[in-house]
């Protein structure tokens, strides 16, 4: 076995069915009172009714989250808990507002708590990725990392089906990564390997029938597992690309990882062989970026960028901003090869590894 280092990210989880009822014993737990709960506007009266579980910790409600956690979004909320004299936050709901929660918590270092209502897995990792002038940057701090994260199974039920394959396909996305992340290890390995194939298992259940008990479990212990890789052994290309499409033109975040994932994968599959096999394991298939394609389309996906609002004049000023600031990835990224992959990512072709290796 190779030498390797692993951190185990400290936090407390809470997993099962009718969960948010232990909101207010963890709140006491952490010794907070004055409770401000996140969320963006859609999600407003769900998170005011969980927050009746706070009691008289609960002190107000800030329901402007956004995608990509915009820093003038952040400035906002950070006047309102200062003025609120807030001593904690909960976040609930998916990537946006846990990104929020982060963004204040960085900040503050005031106590998060989380209750995820998608399979983002944003909650179980130390980083955040903010949006200033078009440009996301992530950053990672312990500060950054909840303290308290709650999934309640009953709570993802309600999800649609659509946002349910491409939280999910977001989620695998972290634990692919992770596989062939410069700081892999065998501990994540393991994680990853299991959360892709608890994630893969679920989603067509779910699509037969979207209230399946079995398969809302398996989905949201998948996305947990999956953050936990994301969180401890960092990111490469796939993430790259998103990041920098994200914080470029504000394309919606989960349905733009589902878009990119199987190209970033065609594009590494030939650097990656380890990584590449357990991918196979998990996903039942020889080829994994493929599998991953198919897969998404055949759960109702878009997998085209044009389709999800890029412009095709785009893809050149992306791809200069991917390049000059380039994160790690098994495979050198090279010019050619990475238009090539999103040209194919644009048109929503299925990926051909073939035509990536080429120059």
């Amino acid at each position: 076995m190779d030498s390797f280092v692993y951190n185990g990210n400290p936090g407390r989880v809470i997993f099962g069915r009718g969960t948010i009822s232990r909101l207010g014993e963890e709140a006491d737990r952490l010794g907070v009172q004055r409770i401000l709960v996140l969320s963006t506007p859609g999600q407003a009266n769900q998170a005011a009714g969980i927050a009746r579980n706070l009691g008289n910790r609960y002190i107000g409600l800030y329901a402007k989250a956004r995608m990509h956690t915009p820093t003038d979004t952040t400035a906002e909320a950070m006047e309102l808990i200062q003025s609120l004299r807030a001593d904690a936050v909960l976040a609930i709901g998916g990537g946006s507002t846990i990104g929020l929660g982060k963004a204040i918590a960085f900040r503050t270092d005031i106590p998060q708590v989380v209750v995820p209502t998608t399979y983002a897995g944003s909650e179980a990792t130390p980083i955040l990725g903010e949006t200033e002038n078009g440009r996301k940057v992530t950053k990672s701090s312990a500060k950054i990392l909840p303290e308290v994260i709650v999934y309640d199974v009953d709570l993802t039920l309600t999800l649609p089906l659509a946002m349910s394959v491409t939280s999910g396909m977001n989620a695998i996305a972290h634990a692919v990564e992770a596989l062939y992340a410069r700081e892999a290890n065998p501990v994540i390995s393991l994680m990853a390997t299991e959360g892709i194939g608890a994630i893969v298992g679920a989603l067509p259940l779910l699509k037969d029938d979207p209230h399946n008990i079995m398969g809302r479990r398996d989905a949201l212990y998948g996305a947990w597992l999956c953050g936990i890789c994301l969180g401890s052994v960092g990111m490469a290309l796939h993430h790259k690309i998103c990041h920098t499409l994200g914080g470029m033109f504000d394309l919606p975040h989960a349905q733009l990882h589902t878009a990119v994932l199987p190209h970033a994968v065609a594009y590494n599959q030939n650097s990656a062989l380890e990584a590449m096999a357990r991918i196979k394991a998990s996903l039942g298939w020889t080829d994994p970026a493929a599998a991953l394609y198919k897969l998404a389309l055949e759960l109702g996906a878009k997998m085209s960028l044009r389709e999800l609002g890029m412009k095709a004049d785009g893809i050149e000023p992306a791809l200069a901003q991917m390049l000059s600031n380039p994160y790690w990835n098994p495979r050198k990224l090279e010019e050619g090869p990475l238009r090539k992959l999103l040209i194919q990512a644009f048109e929503g072709t299925e990926p051909d590894t073939r035509v990536m290796q080429l120059p």
